[in-house]
């Protein structure tokens, strides 16, 4: 202050010394020289911010919580404050204020080994991931639920969600059927190497790509490269979407009063995974898609359990302990001995077939509902 009366430091150079702009130098000077020290108080201390959050709106938001929301994430109830309560307040005021609470504990940093991060592919429909999950899905339910999702790896979307009892080879067909009627075929599929997807010789070891499995039968068929894990690190991005997953579809599914699989398949395919998209999809780094349309016969017919069996005196052909009846055909007078394919759906539907042609349809009980339907 000495130095500045004598003209020896201007206001901005003071204001420098002390971390001040120089106006606010010039301002506390004003205030020493009629309050004398008092005057270079805070005249903040003890007032309350008129930023600070209202304890009304405080109290409502930790009600809620303890109420409605006790099993959501921090981050998952936010979201849905400002979706179904009118709610304005930041995330981080929301996390302070449940932490001090004591209604949620501080989140411990992480750490251990630095990963490099893999580079995702940088259009849609280069590379797609499929895989499932255990977990209670429904707690309104007594066991545990598969659930099976498709997801892209560049842009993170998932395509497919659903539960099941089991994952397995329908639920695979399910899943790629879904995803290709609507976005169309893709280039490559990564998956782990359970028996549905792959032949493993030896436990842990590689797998025989010459032994395909029904799900690697189709792919072929439908040209798609078929890519097994050999690594827990090589499904970290699967594993992180289960991560993310777990936290919030069971507490949305208990918050919609969901008690069965049907009622939970629609509020995924209506609700959690347009929200999901839209919350954590990322666009992708280069313009365009790697899709293209499918053309060619019914998808249905690819994406199904197919074996070759030989047809009996009687005309019939066994599947699983039934019957199929083969009806008398214009273009043949039997087909005794002879070798025909058998095709079984997702859905328990059967069919068989003659090269390309569809010579009888069945219901899951084995009885007929359009013998003559063409392929």
């Amino acid at each position: 202050m000495e130095r500045y009366r004598k003209r020896r430091l201007t206001a901005e150079e003071a204001g420098e010394l002390l971390g001040l702009s120089g106006r606010h130098f010039r301002r506390l000077l004003v205030r020493y020289e009629e309050e004398g020290a008092e005057g270079l108080r805070d005249r903040r201390l003890g007032k309350v911010s008129p930023r600070r959050a209202p304890a009304a709106e405080l109290t409502r938001m930790q009600i809620l919580y303890q109420e409605r929301y006790r099993d959501f994430t921090v981050k998952h109830f936010h979201e849905q404050l400002l979706k179904r309560h009118n709610y304005k307040l930041s995330y981080t005021v929301t996390r302070l204020a449940l932490q001090g609470a004591g209604l949620v504990a501080p989140q411990q940093r992480r750490g251990g080994t630095h990963r490099k991060k893999r580079e995702r592919r940088p259009l849609p429909g280069m590379l797609l991931f499929q895989d499932g999950s255990t977990h209670r899905w429904i707690g309104a339910l007594d066991h545990d639920l598969d659930l099976v999702v498709t997801l892209d790896d560049a842009t993170g979307a998932i395509y497919s969600a659903f539960l099941v009892e089991e994952e397995g080879t329908m639920s695979s067909f399910r899943g790629l059927a879904e995803t290709i009627a609507a976005d169309g075929l893709f280039r490559a599929f990564y998956t782990d190497r359970g028996s549905h997807y792959f032949h493993t010789p030896k436990a842990k070891g590689p797998v025989d790509k010459s032994r395909l499995t029904q799900v690697g039968r189709a792919l072929s068929q439908l040209g798609i490269n078929h890519i097994a894990s050999y690594s827990p690190e090589a499904r970290g991005r699967m594993e992180r979407v289960f991560g993310t997953i777990q936290n919030r579809l069971p507490p949305e599914l208990r918050l919609a009063e969901i008690a069965t699989v049907e009622a939970a398949n629609r509020y995924l395919k209506e609700h959690f995974v347009p929200d999901y998209n839209a919350r954590f999809a990322v666009p992708a780094a280069e313009e365009g898609s790697a899709f293209i349309p499918y053309a060619g016969r019914p998808l249905e017919d690819i994406l199904c359990i197919q074996q070759t069996r030989q047809v009996g005196r009687d005309n019939c052909v066994v599947w699983n302990g039934i019957a199929l009846q083969i009806p008398p055909q214009r273009h043949r007078h039997h087909y005794v001995k002879a070798s025909v394919r058998v095709h079984e759906y997702p859905d328990g539907q059967l069919a068989i077939f003659d090269g390309p042609s569809c010579l009888a349809r069945f219901d899951p009980n084995g009885k007929p509902t359009n013998a003559f339907r063409a392929a």
